[in-house]
């Protein structure tokens, strides 16, 4: 079914966007790989410029995902528009919070703090931190909730049904990652990490295609939702 919504611009954004972030998210795996290679302690934190690569990726990466999820927003049929902008939603909450982090974290975390125990609490990626606690809200609560709501978007066709269940997967895998919180076990919340740095740029790719493959209408004249 064609949407009156889904006009040449949110296509072509769509689709940027969708590959877009599989393409970054696929840097991002690869250069958090490289620099956990390269340390000689492996319970040390990844340095720079490795560290310094992996923020500025995920500031790239944060943006795409609204686009995105928008972009998801006009595609979607109008029985399901409550669904997608939920999802939206949630993708804004996950983009402003870790665009936030990561930029505070590239930005204030070389400025000398007398206090290091501050310094530490605050920009430190070891648990606990606040930097880490607003990480994992963005990545473990916002970004699986935009995932699961946008799931049932996807019906009919066995592409979309495979990204149906992909993003309910990435979805429930990043949720599971909560699980280091509650345990106080950092390493449980690499489960949530194979969610949406593993699972989800396949969905995403998937996603590119079913926006190439539908033919955008012209909204002039329709009613916007």
């Amino acid at each position: 079914m064609l949407n009156a919504d889904f006009s040449a611009t949110s296509r072509t954004v769509g689709i940027f966007s969708a590959f877009g972030v599989s393409v970054l998210t696929l840097a991002y795996v690869g250069a958090l790989a490289a620099g956990l290679l390269s340390l000689e302690d492996k319970s040390e934190q990844v340095s720079d410029p490795w560290f310094s690569l992996l923020e500025i990726l995920i500031m790239f990466i944060a943006p795409l995902l609204v686009a995105l999820f928008a972009a998801l927003h006009d595609w979607a049929p109008p029985t399901s528009k409550t669904l997608s902008r939920i999802a939206l939603g949630f993708a804004l909450l996950l983009a402003g919070v870790t665009s936030c982090v990561h930029f505070t974290i590239l930005t204030l975390s070389r400025a000398t703090v007398a206090d290091a125990d501050v310094s530490d609490l605050l920009f430190s990626f070891t648990w606990p931190s606040a930097a880490y606690a607003l990480d994992i809200l963005a990545w473990d609560v916002f970004f699986p909730l935009a995932a699961l709501f946008a799931a049932p978007l996807f019906f009919g066709s066995p592409l979309r049904t495979t990204i149906r269940f992909t993003l309910i997967a990435s979805g429930l895998l990043a949720l599971a990652g909560l699980s280091g919180v509650v345990l106080n076990d950092m390493q449980w919340r690499n489960i949530g990490i194979i969610g949406y740095a593993g699972v989800f740029p396949v969905a995403t790719a998937l996603i590119g295609v079913i926006f190439l493959q539908t033919r955008p209408t012209n909204p002039a004249g329709a009613k916007k939702d």
